[in-house]
């Protein structure tokens, strides 16, 4: 496929976005289809995509990691922009119409794998190219992805908490999902995912997107949301393994008190603790409800218990 380059404005795409058709085309010449397990969804809207992309202002220095790649749509946009990208994409079948589509492109490299070796783990293989990645580039390192639905929650937890450090997250992902990584205090939405993106940066709300961007269709409505890591604020966090303790003990125990959360503690967070103290000394109301702490408070618990 030819490359040829738009100039109507500041931003270069590739006018080889592809559509719908060529979508369908691209799998229908390879003898596969979208694979439901998978969850396969393309993006197919070109102004989504490219909103996507501008939201995120990616410069010439950063690495941008991509998951779910497919059939290297939304790649080609992003090699346009980026210093260089790692394409992460699970099905075989697609990587190698990337591949074919983007043999021209230099900046990029693509890895057949699940981006997950298990729940807390980003994959090995990525892992070690996105470290090299960022020993030759002296930019940032950026999340832009049409995210597969299956894994979102999980992807995003692991590049806040490391040891991979995403500085910027830009995604599409179910609307489920976006409704939990926005979702304040108090609300039934809000939850770990909530508390870890508040702690550690400002996540963004940016466009709602309607099942008939994507093909397949997905059942539901999905979201773009943006998210910027403040190392000032993320900073404050001494000990990540004891603050991910303490937010995934209370918000287990959502519907009780904090007060007789407390008296379930375990792993690490044992009832030797005087927790009537801790909660006193951090000015938490021990008659509140997990979902009730706003991530600051979290924060001044762990804080508390890291010195204690």
């Amino acid at each position: 496929m030819n490359f040829q380059t738009n100039f109507k404005s500041k931003s270069v795409f590739f006018i080889s976005v592809q559509t719908k058709t060529q979508i369908r085309q691209l799998l229908e010449s390879a003898g596969v289809r979208p694979n439901k397990r998978f969850g396969q969804h393309f993006l197919v809207d070109m102004n989504l995509m490219r909103l996507l992309v501008d939201s995120a202002e990616i410069q010439k220095s950063d690495v941008v990691l991509e998951i779910g790649c497919g059939t290297g749509s939304l790649t080609s946009v992003l090699a346009e922009k980026a210093g260089w990208i790692i394409a992460v994409e699970l099905d075989r079948n697609l990587i190698q119409i990337a591949k074919k589509q983007l043999e021209k492109v230099e900046n990029v490299d693509f890895i057949n794998c699940d981006i997950l070796e298990n729940k807390k783990t980003i994959n090995y293989t990525v892992k070690k190219a996105l470290n090299h990645a960022l020993e030759n580039h002296c930019g940032r390192l950026l999340l832009v992805a049409n995210l597969p639905y299956n894994v979102a929650s999980p992807v995003i937890l692991n590049l806040i908490t490391g040891p991979i450090i995403a500085d910027r997250m830009y995604v599409t992902v179910q609307k489920e999902v976006a409704d939990r990584m926005v979702a304040v205090p108090g609300t039934r939405n809000y939850g770990i995912l909530s508390i870890f993106l508040g702690v550690t940066g400002t996540v963004k709300a940016i466009r709602r997107l309607k099942p008939a961007v994507f093909w397949p269709q997905p059942k539901v409505d999905s979201a773009m949301v943006g998210f910027t890591r403040d190392q000032k604020k993320a900073g404050r966090i001494e000990n990540m393994e004891l603050f991910g303790k303490i937010v995934s003990f209370f918000m287990g125990h959502r519907r009780k008190t904090l007060l007789s959360c407390s008296k379930l503690a375990h792993d690490g967070l044992t009832k030797a603790y005087n927790w009537p103290e801790i909660f006193e000394k951090c000015s938490v109301n021990p008659n509140y409800r997990p979902d009730q702490l706003c991530p600051e408070e979290y924060l001044a618990l762990a804080q508390y218990m890291g010195k204690a």
